[in-house]
Formats: C-alpha cells, sequence, structure tokens
C-alpha cells in the first residue's frame, strides 16, 4: 500500500509539471500534506512543523522564504506566531501579494480544517511551484498569515492577528505604499464551488478577477450578490490598500461543515482549487503588465 501511495503521488507531481499552470491535483496533494500536521493552533508542535513544512516547500520552488514572528495578546494569554513570506523578485518597484491563512481553530474536539485552512495553505504553496519559473515586472508575496482565527468569539481584538501584525510592519517600512493589489483566499477547496463577492472588498479589483473568471470559463463558480466577510484582507483596506477576498462562505448543507469534525479532505475538489488558482495568477500576470 505504501509503494502504491508513493506511485500516485509521484504521478501527481508530474502531472503537475507543466511549466506556468496551476494544477488541481498537486494543490490537493499539497492540502493533504499540510492537513495531515493535524490541529494547526498557533503557538502548537503541530503549528511549528508546518512552519518548517512551508519554508521548505517555499525554498524547493525557488522562492526567498521569509519569516516574521511575533507574539500576540490573545484571551488566552501571549501567543507566539509567526507569518510565512515568500518572495519572488520582480523587474520593478512595485508589489503584489497573494495570501491566506494557515492556522486552524481551537476546539475541544480535533478540527483538522482541511478547507479552513488547509486549502489556502495548499493552493499558495501550488502557486509557489507554478510560478517557479515565471518572471515578472512586480515583486510578488506570497503570505501564509498565522492566527486568523478568533481564540473565543470573533472581535476587533481577536482575530485576524497575523494580518493585522503584518499591514502595521508593512506601513512602517513602506512595503503598503509598493503593494498595488492584495488577493486573499481561504475556503477555496469546497467540491461546491460558490466564490462570494466580498462586500468589503476593492471593486475594481474584484471585477477584473470576476472578468478573468468568466474568461476562462469559471463565471458560475463567482457569485453577484454581495455580501460581507471580515477576513486577512480588512486590515490592508484599512491601510489603503486595494484588496479582495475570494472565500466559498457556503460550506456543506446550510453551511453545516463549517468549523466541525466534517471539514474533512473528502469534501475537497481537486477542480474547485484549480479554478481558483489559475484565475489568481492570471490576475497577477495582468496586474503585473
Amino acid at each position: 500500500m505504501h509503494g502504491r501511495k508513493a506511485l500516485v503521488l509521484a504521478l501527481i507531481l508530474a502531472a503537475a509539471a507543466q511549466a506556468g499552470q496551476v494544477s488541481g491535483a498537486s494543490a490537493l496533494e499539497l492540502t493533504r500534506q499540510v492537513v495531515e500536521f493535524g490541529p494547526r493552533t498557533p503557538g502548537s508542535a503541530a503549528s511549528r512543523k508546518l512552519q518548517s513544512f512551508i519554508v521548505q516547500k517555499l525554498k524547493e520552488s525557488g522562492w526567498q522564504a521569509i519569516e516574521d514572528p511575533f507574539t500576540a495578546q490573545t484571551p488566552a494569554g501571549r501567543v507566539a506566531m509567526k507569518n510565512i513570506i515568500g518572495l519572488k523578485k520582480g523587474s520593478g518597484s512595485a508589489a503584489l501579494a497573494v495570501s491566506g491563512h494557515y492556522d486552524t481553530k481551537r476546539f475541544p474536539f480535533r478540527f483538522v480544517g482541511a478547507n479552513d485552512a488547509g486549502s489556502s495553505t495548499g493552493l499558495l504553496l501550488e502557486l509557489a511551484r507554478a510560478m517557479k519559473d515565471e518572471s515578472f515586472s512586480h515583486d510578488i508575496y506570497l503570505v501564509f498569515f498565522d492566527g486568523e482565527e478568533a481564540f473565543g468569539e470573533w472581535s476587533d481584538q481577536d482575530s485576524l492577528y497575523g494580518s493585522r501584525h503584518l499591514a502595521a510592519k508593512w506601513r512602517a517600512d513602506g512595503t503598503l505604499a509598493r503593494l498595488k493589489a492584495l488577493i486573499n483566499v481561504d475556503m477555496i477547496g469546497d467540491r461546491d464551488l460558490k466564490i462570494v463577492h466580498e462586500a468589503y472588498s476593492s471593486e475594481p479589483l474584484r471585477r477584473l478577477v470576476w472578468q478573468i473568471a468568466a474568461e476562462l470559463g469559471h463565471g458560475a463558480h463567482f457569485l453577484s450578490q454581495p455580501f460581507a466577510i471580515e477576513d486577512d484582507h480588512v486590515p490592508f483596506l484599512r491601510n489603503g490598500v486595494r484588496a479582495l477576498n475570494l472565500i466559498d462562505f457556503e460550506y456543506g448543507p446550510d453551511h453545516s461543515w463549517w468549523h466541525t469534525k466534517e471539514d474533512t479532505m473528502d469534501k475537497l475538489s481537486p477542480k474547485s482549487l484549480e479554478i481558483v488558482g489559475r484565475v489568481v495568477h492570471e490576475a497577477l500576470r495582468r496586474l503585473s503588465r
């Protein structure tokens, strides 16, 4: 069985090797590897192991891996957290970012978070692989946020720890002034893909991404009815950055799989990951012109 599993993995990675193409099969396999670390709550041993895995994968794909450790004051006390940033240098001075969180919410039960947030982590790693040999005029950042989830009830103080920290840091060091756009991905692996028209997001950036989705034949998966969701894009919006959140917030019947034991790998689809990945990849290409 072990040999068969290794053969299947080799075939998946071989199929994903086509330069410049995001592979849903590869993204799903990377998501599976992330989920195998188990619950990845901030400060946990599993989280630290995943951090090392992300750094390793970024380096394997030729990206500079930047570790951004910080300590957050939470309802559970002070917690060590770490954002991880992949950087591909461009030929100009402007920058673009794609982000997503890798932490899972704390629960008294075993919550492995396949969609939330295994899928965003797997897709970002797949984007790193797909763009390995690609050149851009802008710097490209792939940002893996820690601490997106609240420790208790969601509030401005108890949520978005990693993105709030990085937005402040990048404002202070001048990176925000160079950031042309940020696209955040969250819960994008659902086999019944329905990306929300997120109402807080930058409307010009949303229109561009929806146009690309339609051109690529995926418009049916990108909804038209506005629905507001606070996520890791919000701290950047508040700092004047054009930011967009791509999130599927209808997960299971009546959204019943979200933040439950049901958020497992069998609910995910390589096709959904590939759709979002290829749309985001094309958006980066156009924004970098």
